[in-house]
């Protein structure tokens, strides 16, 4: 599939924004849901429509409405929680399941220690996790929604290292992925550089 990076000159502002390790919890916060909101007009971008007869206070006319698609969020716990408020106030109707693992340090295999999803497979899944570093748990939960029968499913991220993005894309290169900004690479601990520091602790102030 492709990777889509969102250069809205008001994504990339607030970007900045939260980059700056002065922003507060409170802000950080703030702005992820906007940011999350801006990406969901791009991750949506393709959504076919069917036209319906509807009456203004004026006249009958075929009106535009959304045809077909019915979404999950599927938040990677626990940051990937922080983008779900920004898509639900964009899609009310979404539905959200919750991808929660860790990975065992001795047989490096992932652990789900919570997986709930919708019964209905034939849903888009938009997978959510800001931060797309080595790319490890995003595959691991994708295998997971495959495993489990989806075959629709899509990977927003804030910001990405060229590595994790190379990951994904070839072990699962029906996936499309969507980021705010690729940034330059890793360090020695796996985090992404220059990037925002740890999303999570950001996010819920356990920093």
């Amino acid at each position: 599939m492709a990777l889509h990076i969102i250069d809205h000159p008001l994504v990339q502002h607030k970007l900045s924004l939260m980059r700056d390790k002065s922003a507060s919890t409170k802000k950080f916060k703030e702005l992820l849901k906007e940011i999350s909101m801006f990406m969901g007009y791009e991750i949506t971008r393709d959504f076919p429509l069917t036209y319906e007869e509807i009456e203004t206070p004026l006249m009958k006319m075929n009106a535009p409405k959304i045809s077909g698609k019915k979404v999950v969020i599927a938040p990677i716990l626990r940051a990937g929680l922080g983008m779900v408020e920004g898509l639900t106030t964009l899609i009310p109707s979404a539905r959200v399941g919750h991808i929660g693992m860790y990975r065992d340090e001795e047989t490096c295999l992932p652990v789900f220690y919570y997986y709930k999803m919708p019964a209905n497979k034939e849903r888009l899944v938009i997978v959510t996790d800001p931060m797309l570093a080595t790319g490890g748990s995003a595959c691991d939960a994708i295998e997971r929604l495959k495993a489990d029968g989806y075959t629709a499913i899509r990977l927003m991220c804030l910001i990405a290292s060229p590595q994790g993005v190379k990951t994904v894309m070839d072990k699962h290169p029906d996936v499309d992925i969507y980021l705010a900004a690729l940034d330059e690479g890793l360090n020695e601990k796996n985090y992404i550089l220059p990037g925002l520091g740890d999303a999570g602790d950001r996010i819920f102030g356990t920093r």
